[in-house]
């Protein structure tokens, strides 16, 4: 029994994908360098921002690396309209989860100001004991980011379970001794996600929470 849910939060609480594909493309297109296509976008997906354009541009020097990062914070911020919106039904799974008392947290590739930025757009922060992002530890797959988690709740490995749309989320939950639950509607393909070990794939938001709720979650510290 799981009492401590962690979620990524782009491409498995938010509608997110086409956006941060579209805003690292453009950040190519304005220092003219090839663009990478969508599917290799989506693919880096979860990673922080520097690693992401260290992995689409290796030939790229440090400086240019630098400016796509700004490029891109300015295009995802204030030029690329692309909708981003939670996933129909987090909302209501996440207070579902809480209202049996388990603790939630994310662990995201996002930096703390873009957490915090969504957080007060989706009004669902107070949902969530605790969180972690890319810029503030240190990043997937590597498994610090939940070791944090896990000492900030006192809560054991074994009772605790991590959800994500990516490779990432999988090793980095397989590197700190968690189940990782992975969801095939996010960046990453069902069979990516059980190629690295995924207990489980479900294809929807609502599968998710229903394989949650059926029985596998008990209130934190009872």
């Amino acid at each position: 029994m799981y009492q401590l849910v962690i979620f990524d939060w782009d491409g498995t609480l938010m509608d997110s994908t086409q956006k941060i594909a579209n805003c690292l493309r453009a950040s190519a297109r304005d220092l003219d360098l090839v663009l990478p296509s969508v599917e290799a976008a989506k693919n880096v997906i979860g990673l922080g921002l520097e690693e992401c354009m260290q992995i689409l541009f290796p030939q790229a020097s440090n400086h240019q690396h630098q400016e796509l990062v700004k490029r891109y914070r300015y295009h995802f911020v204030t030029a690329d309209g692309t909708s981003q919106d939670l996933f129909l039904g987090v909302e209501d799974g996440l207070k579902q989860l809480d209202e049996q008392g388990v603790l939630l947290a994310v662990a995201t590739g996002k930096s703390r100001v873009g957490l915090e930025r969504v957080f007060k757009d989706s009004d669902i922060q107070s949902l969530f004991t605790v969180s972690r992002c890319a810029d503030e530890t240190r990043g997937k797959p590597h498994p610090q980011m939940l070791h944090e988690i896990l000492d900030f709740t006192a809560i054991n490995a074994n009772k605790a379970i991590m959800v994500g749309d990516t490779s990432y989320d999988m090793q980095m939950a397989l590197n700190a001794g968690l189940v990782g639950l992975g969801v095939s509607y996010g960046a990453h393909s069902e069979q990516t996600l059980l190629d690295h070990q995924a207990a489980v794939v479900l294809p929807s938001v609502q599968a998710m929470i229903d394989w949650l709720l059926d029985g596998r979650v008990e209130q934190a510290y009872c």
